[in-house]
């Protein structure tokens, strides 16, 4: 389904009119560097959300602000995490030298089911969750090519809340939330939750407005990082802004 389609479908579906989608995201400049120190299990424990609720990681004081878009369904993305999340979590947000932000860019169905699965938790616990869709993308992924046309059909017709569940049934996507301590019928309520699916597809409009056209994207500080798709890319990005 072309992504045009999709969010037009997401945000018709959470009744957000296509003015609110219009909206840009306020750019975070650089916020003078504080001697704040780090709570209780460090900068690495601590997590925030922003007004429009993406989930930020590290001192919320820090000199530095690097933004993800990014896409569950994205294979980019998981390498992303894979290679580039361990280096970028201990040498800049450890330290409470820069804190990341996780913005979310739907391109489909599944890719929503997942960021209302990962926003059923909060604190740490979004980042555990986050980081074990990634890790177990290509078995997921590959449940869903081999998906029969009816599976398809519950996936993208009807109320929210069937859709989502009939994707987190099919996919096993219950089993990944059960290792992090979520039941099923909180899972569910969250896969229900219209209020959320209104925000995230309003943060995927935002990110179109700031220029973000593929995932994963990078900002700094609120300045899209043009050609840097990859951790090899942002580290020389990184190295030469800090």
């Amino acid at each position: 389904m072309p992504l045009l389609r999709v969010l037009l479908a997401l945000a018709m579906a959470a009744g957000l009119a296509p003015a609110a989608l219009a909206q840009p995201a306020p750019a975070h400049h650089a916020a003078p560097a504080r001697p704040v120190p780090p709570p209780p299990g460090g900068w690495l424990a601590q997590v925030s959300a922003t007004a429009d609720g993406a989930m930020v990681l590290g001192n919320p004081h820090a000199q530095w602000r690097i933004t993800e878009y990014m896409s569950y369904t994205c294979p980019h993305c998981a390498h992303f995490e894979v290679e580039g999340g361990p280096p970028l979590r201990l040498g800049a947000i450890a330290p409470g030298k820069a804190a990341l932000e996780v913005r979310h860019f739907l391109r489909d169905p599944l890719d929503l089911t997942v960021a209302l699965l990962t926003h059923c938790a909060s604190g740490p616990a979004f980042f555990a969750l986050h980081q074990s869709f990634l890790a177990r993308q290509d078995e997921w992924m590959a449940r869903a090519q081999s998906a029969t046309p009816a599976q398809r059909q519950r996936w993208e017709n009807g109320p929210l809340a069937q859709r989502t569940r009939a994707i987190a049934s099919d996919l096993h996507f219950y089993d990944i939330m059960e290792s992090r301590g979520i039941e099923r019928p909180r899972a569910d309520r969250c896969l229900a939750n219209e209020a959320l699916a209104k925000q995230l597809s309003a943060q995927t409009a935002r990110a179109e407005q700031a220029g973000v056209s593929g995932t994963p994207s990078f900002a700094l500080n609120g300045e899209l990082l043009a050609g840097t798709h990859d951790w090899a890319t942002l580290q020389l990005q990184l190295n030469a802004h800090m």
